[in-house]
């Protein structure tokens, strides 16, 4: 009989905890920990006795807390999402400990959220709700515009990208494509034209980010860019918040050349995001200011968020963990 494989479960919410329950994680030969705070190299030492850490977005697993975790015995970082540029890669390798993922986890998710950011922020659903509640019915300032014959700019094609150019398509869209690396053949099946990204943010009435955070998509949305986009552009980010600098989106804001923006990440989002800050001042001046804007939409890092996608993180990620157990190899795509 195999011995139980202990495992700290870092940054946790009730939703991660029952998802990971009902996925039977204590019936599988694994006991889980389950934290509410976030794995950093203060924190590390909490992983005693374990074999194996559970970690989300906003876990600090740099050089430190890997350095800590190879002390205690730790073989395995097991990530619950599909992003892992807050894992020191490198210090991990050079420890002996793997890194695994969920490299996807019900892109509808993503991709549905994305257009529902959008068409709350363009039919200004969001405020009308305030609105009515406050038995105001009127509607000055509430209009929007069709997105019916619209040029829509996708930038990244990977899962989550072709799922909502899909979605986008049914809108009647004109869709445009922006990725190194190019799936013609998907790309024809739904009518969308790959273009390069000057000729995307020139043509864009509303552009989405799709991709990941590495050293060459930081800050893809910067000063420079942001002005090469069609005045009035929407923009939308659902994938990581360093891929757009801030300063330059609220400056463009300023100027009205950005026409709205919704977001549901943001670069500083850790420390912030998954909280509850209500009743005390927020400490972040940037994330502050956008908060001032009528024409930008902001939720927490939720478009991952269904019943769906969360069981198919819970499953993975005990797969993941059941293949450490048993001496396995991991499947293609979630070993980093």
């Amino acid at each position: 009989m195999k011995p139980v494989l202990a495992v700290t479960f870092y940054d946790t919410k009730p939703y991660d905890q029952k998802a990971f329950l009902d996925a039977a994680v204590g019936e599988q030969g694994i006991k889980g920990h389950f934290y509410d705070f976030r794995l950093s190299a203060e924190t590390a030492a909490s992983a005693a006795g374990c074999e194996a850490v559970c970690v989300f977005v906003n876990d600090r697993v740099d050089a430190a807390c890997v350095e800590v975790l190879a002390g205690l015995g730790v073989r395995l970082i097991a990530l619950r999402c599909a992003g892992f540029n807050n894992v020191d890669l490198a210090a991990a390798k050079a420890h002996g400990i793997a890194v695994v993922r969920v490299p996807a986890y019900s892109p509808h998710a993503v991709a549905e959220h994305t257009v529902a950011l959008l068409l709350t922020l363009n039919r200004q659903i969001h405020r009308a709700y305030n609105r009515v509640r406050d038995l105001n019915f009127s509607l000055h300032g509430l209009v929007g515009f069709d997105v019916f014959g619209k040029t829509v700019g996708i930038i990244g094609t990977g899962k989550i990208g072709q799922v909502a150019a899909e979605v986008f398509c049914g809108f009647g869209v004109r869709l445009l494509g922006y990725d190194p690396f190019p799936k013609p053949e998907w790309a024809a099946s739904c009518g969308l034209q790959y273009v390069s990204l000057d000729e995307l943010l020139a043509a864009s009435d509303i552009v989405s980010l799709h991709l990941p955070l590495t050293p060459q998509s930081k800050y893809l949305i910067n000063e420079q860019t942001v002005s090469r986009m069609k005045r009035g552009a929407i923009l939308i980010n659902t994938s990581r918040g360093k891929l757009i600098d801030t300063t330059a989106v609220i400056d463009a804001l300023k100027t009205g050349h950005l026409g709205g923006v919704a977001l549901d990440v943001y670069e500083e989002e850790e420390g912030i995001f998954f909280e509850d800050h209500s009743g005390r001042p927020l400490q972040d001046d940037e994330l502050s200011r956008l908060l001032t804007f009528p024409n930008v939409l902001i939720t927490s890092h939720q478009a991952f968020l269904t019943h769906e996608a969360l069981a198919q993180i819970a499953s993975t990620t005990l797969d993941n963990l059941q293949r450490l157990r048993n001496g396995e190899t991991w499947k293609e795509g979630s070993l980093l």
